[in-house]
């Protein structure tokens, strides 16, 4: 399928109204792919030195958002951002990428699978004409399209300082809902994301934080909820709830469930087998509901 471009300018019938929100809204849009794409949705960014834990969160949250019929965007970097678009397309969701550079150029080099698929299938966006390069100065102003295309922005991890809060900044200026995941005190790139809740950010602890902010921000329909904590908590065995509090190394289940560590890799491959769990590049063993579960 071959993949069409667009200019869409300000005053444009499918211009996004949402974006005059933000500080000088693009004259001109460039695009590729599908426009009915230009629509308010959920911005999920974070760090480009993602952790398994804000990969898993990113998976989870911007995979179940993306399921219930919610356009996910990002900037399509490395780390949280290609997460977000790749949780967005594995649940046959929707994303949206906007660049730092033309919308035709592959930036970074190791998303140009991605974005073509994205281009394909999906949009890619950017304020910069056809070709153009990326410079350090593109990226802060990228981010402000990625702010004023959302209904809600959502900050998985980040450290500081950290070029993410100028995405939230430019958020908070269009009014746009600013959400945010909590992590541990001890991990350098939860201090930032821990900084935005206490100064005002609404707290994603789990789906359900997430589908009562996406109501709110009229992005689903009021009383919208996940099933995964009910699923969990009926079906799901002693495994399946330790992980979806958070990644643990075999060593850590066997432990916790007072087995040998024998007993918890034959659960565990058992588990692993049906899709339920999946180990993480780190070793460690994570619950999957995005696998047929969201």
């Amino acid at each position: 399928m071959r993949c069409v471009r667009h200019e869409v300018r300000r005053g444009d019938s499918l211009y996004p109204e949402q974006l005059l929100r933000v500080e000088r809204p693009p004259a001109t849009l460039y695009c590729v792919g599908d426009l009915s794409l230009l629509a308010p949705g959920l911005a999920v960014v974070g760090s480009r030195r993602q952790t398994p834990y804000g990969r898993d969160c990113t998976m989870i949250l911007a995979g179940w958002a993306a399921t219930n019929g919610v356009t996910v965007i990002s900037g399509a970097a490395v780390g949280c951002d290609q997460s977000a678009h790749r949780a967005a397309i594995d649940s046959g969701g929707r994303t949206v990428a906007v660049l730092g550079c033309g919308a035709d150029l592959d930036y970074p080099p190791s998303a140009r699978r991605l974005l073509e698929t994205v281009r394909r299938d999906h949009l890619v966006v950017s304020e910069l004409p056809w070709g153009t390069p990326p410079a350090r100065w593109t990226f802060p102003e990228r981010n402000r399209i990625i702010a004023g295309l959302a209904a809600a922005l959502l900050v998985v991890e980040a450290s500081l300082p950290s070029g993410t809060f100028s995405t939230a900044d430019h958020a908070l200026q269009a009014g746009t809902e600013v959400l945010a995941v909590p992590g541990s005190i001890l991990s350098p790139l939860s201090r930032g994301t821990n900084r935005l809740i206490r100064d005002g950010a609404g707290v994603i602890a789990d789906v359900d934080d997430l589908a009562l902010a996406l109501a709110r921000c009229g992005l689903l329909e009021p009383g919208a909820r996940s099933h995964v904590s009910a699923e969990l908590t009926a079906s799901a065995g002693p495994i399946e709830r330790m992980l979806a509090a958070g990644p643990r190394s075999i060593e850590e289940i066997a432990a916790e469930l007072a087995v040998s560590v024998h007993d918890a890799a034959m659960a565990l491959a058992r588990l692993e087998l049906s899709g339920a769990v999946r180990r993480s590049i780190d070793g460690r063993y994570c619950y999957a509901p995005t696998e047929g579960r969201g």
